[in-house]
């Protein structure tokens, strides 16, 4: 079988002065039978080097679906008069959403099988669902192509009967008002794909009509209703900065903004009865926790400090309650719950004993509730709910999910260990192996994760497929690199904008720093990372080429500039304040500089896995797909290079529980078998 090659035509890109030549710029329409038919020629490609690991990947599946409980249900959470729930059924791919009155010795009333829903289409996933005040009602998104652009659908929980009657290309946010009649929803612009417009459905007329439009094209729009039931909210987020808009839900007042917008500054406001209580970080670049002394006064010269600012300690979440607040503060990189005393505002701090692990709010829908919910997972604990008694600290299991065959937490072992970044700076890096593989004699295979954007942080999770790495003798890590939040509000923006560039020297320290401390073999790294990890995935394999055996890059945006550039694209504009703005000769310059794509060079290559999604809606297609064509002309080695596209899905890759493992399957083959493949 030949390997193939992409067809090129020449395309010129200008900008300040500069030109680029793109011989790949075809490749971006879908539409193109020629671009289908290329794209399909990789998916067969990757077939054919595959081969040799096909019984490799059913025996990984296997396993990894083995381990799964096939009958299983969601912790119950209560809210408003009922437990609601998900199960699933031994041998489905999808949930089933249930609830049951008062008490779960109630009968079971289906809300929605989606199962059923999911038999007429190659893809499908139920986002969200929302009932009435009444309870005699719900909408749900459902999303029929991955490409996060969903339509919202009605049901009649008396009858039983989902209406006919839809709303095409949502976003996926739902809240009805108290009326049980208006239900407020956002619109997605049909070609950026941004959340821009929220309107409101009136289900006896039929009548819609706009409530807010977002025009900055900077931000993006989100829906959402106290936990009291008192208020609905409108958020308006970009990357700096926030504004909210709110109304009560029990009246047809029109919504006021809550707070101004004012550029830099990120507030989010929370009902407390005849207060507020705010996250902001107005003279707090780790944030603070305020209060308002009523609904009318919001303005900061009227907040009460509950939790002022602390330089050393992240604020990352808040759940208030009637008579409590629960807070979640990430210190050293390390999350914490404390326990507020709405009253006496006395603070209980909840320990937690391992050395690295995670910790984030469970659903807390009932505001008069004496426990507030969590989820806690580490890299050796399967993700477990806990509901932490406000008075007590008590904590009470709910649930943990159960992994089935002879898996014992005992048998492995998870730590941190921090790396000298190129800086002097320490990075932390999570880890976990088997106890009876592991020797520190630098002999392990290693693949090493991270993120790296947004600030978003990738806490050390428990995940049952990776037991098949492990127990082949892999050490896995994850790399708390700068560009995320673990270590607070600085080390996000010392790896975003002009800074960019240190998330890929910190990857590239914490894998010098596991090999020199003999966590791994320096033959047998692998790196992996997703969306904005694949542009970390492609600056690595540009920097440092022969620091990695394997890399899996999974839907990764590697044409920085090209994009930045085309404010068509899907939530383009809304990156600036992340990457900075190419249209700006400093940022122009500065992408052009670490953007994979333009990097490309003749040079040897590690053996790179690429995935990506037709349907992709946050990194298109056409990104990994000119990437491979481009890297496949140039490179001068002979390891494998391969491109998987999955015809039927998005971003998020397989639906269903048993179809993504597959895909988990055929990347880990990759990494245990690369030998087998050259």
């Amino acid at each position: 079988m030949k390997t193939p090659i992409a067809k090129t035509k020449t395309f010129e890109l200008e900008k300040h002065g500069n030109v680029r030549i793109d011989p790949y710029y075809w490749l971006r329409d879908r539409e193109n039978p020629e671009v289908i038919d290329y794209v399909k020629a990789e998916n067969d490609w990757t077939d054919h080097i595959m081969s040799p690991t096909k019984e490799l990947q059913k025996e990984l599946y296997q396993e990894m679906r083995g381990r799964i409980k096939e009958d299983d249900q969601s912790a119950p959470y209560f809210k408003n008069g009922y437990w609601y729930y998900a199960r699933y059924e031994e041998g489905k791919e999808h949930a089933i959403y249930c609830r049951k009155k008062t008490t779960m010795d109630a009968p079971e009333l289906i809300l929605l099988d989606e199962n059923e829903l999911a038999e007429d289409y190659d893809y499908y996933e139920i986002v969200a669902y929302s009932v009435t005040r009444d309870n005699l009602w719900m909408a749900f998104t459902e999303d029929i192509t991955g490409r996060r652009i969903y339509r919202i659908r009605f049901k009649n929980l008396m009858s039983g009967e989902i209406l006919t009657h839809q709303i095409e290309g949502c976003g996926s946010d739902l809240a009805w008002h108290n009326d049980n009649r208006l239900l407020y929803f956002s619109k997605k612009d049909a070609d950026t794909l941004r959340p821009y417009l929220i309107q409101s459905f009136d289900r006896t007329s039929g009548l819609i009509k706009d409530v807010y439009e977002e025009k900055d094209d900077t931000y993006i729009v989100n829906l959402d209703k106290s936990a009291d039931f008192k208020y609905i909210f409108i958020g308006s987020h970009s990357t700096l900065t926030t504004e909210f808009r709110f109304k009560t839900a029990d009246q047809d007042d029109d919504f006021q903004v809550f707070l101004e917008r004012k550029i830099g500054h990120e507030y989010y406001p929370e009902s407390a009865g005849d207060s507020f209580i705010i996250k902001t970080n107005l003279s707090a670049k780790n944030f603070k926790l305020v209060q308002t002394p009523d609904h009318k006064n919001r303005e900061s010269d009227h907040w009460i400090i509950l939790r002022p600012h602390d330089s050393a300690i992240l604020l990352e979440d808040f759940e208030v309650f009637e008579s409590h607040i629960a807070i979640q503060e990430k210190e050293n990189g390390l999350s914490r719950i404390l326990i507020m005393d709405r009253s006496s505002q006395t603070i209980k701090t909840v320990p937690f004993s391992e050395e690295t692990y995670m910790v984030f709010f469970g659903e807390n829908a009932t505001y008069e509730a004496k426990a507030v919910r969590i989820g806690y997972s580490s890299m050796t604990t399967p993700t477990s709910v806990i509901d932490i008694d406000f008075s007590s600290l008590d904590q009470t299991l709910i649930k943990q999910k159960i992994v089935l065959g002879d898996f014992d937490p005992n048998d492995y072992i998870t730590e941190r260990t921090w790396a000298k970044g190129h800086d002097g700076v320490k990075i932390p890096v999570s880890l976990v192996y088997r106890k009876s593989t592991f020797k520190k004699e630098g002999k392990q295979p290693l693949l090493l994760y991270a993120y790296g954007s947004y600030g978003a942080t990738i806490d050390p999770y428990f995940s049952s497929a990776r037991l098949s790495l492990l127990d082949r003798g892999f050490v896995f890590a994850i790399a708390h690199i700068r560009g995320g939040e673990y270590l607070g509000t600085n080390w996000y923006e010392s790896g975003k904008l002009l800074l960019k560039k240190n998330t890929f020297e910190d990857f590239i320290s914490a894998a010098e720093h596991l090999v020199k401390e003999g966590y791994a073999d320096k033959n047998q790294v692998f790196a992996m990372g997703g969306s904005a990890g694949g542009l970390l995935m492609g600056a690595i394999a540009n920097m440092r080429p022969d620091l990695w055996k394997g890399i899996v890059s999974q839907v990764p945006f590697v044409d920085v500039v090209t994009t930045m550039l085309d404010d068509t694209i899907p939530l383009t504009t809304g990156e600036y304040d992340e990457w900075g703005n190419p249209n700006q000769k400093a940022y122009y310059d500065y992408m052009l500089s670490y953007s994979p794509y333009d990097q490309l060079e003749a040079k040897a290559y590690p053996a790179m896995l690429i995935t990506s999604g037709l349907h992709d809606s946050q990194v298109q297609y056409w990104e990994p797909t000119k990437y491979v064509a481009k890297l496949r002309q140039l490179k001068t080695d002979n390891q494998p290079l391969l491109l998987r596209t999955n015809m039927d899905a998005g971003h998020g890759g397989a639906a269903g529980r048993f179809e993504s493992l597959k895909e988990v399957a055929e990347e880990y083959a990759f990494i245990i078998a690369l030998d087998l493949l050259k």
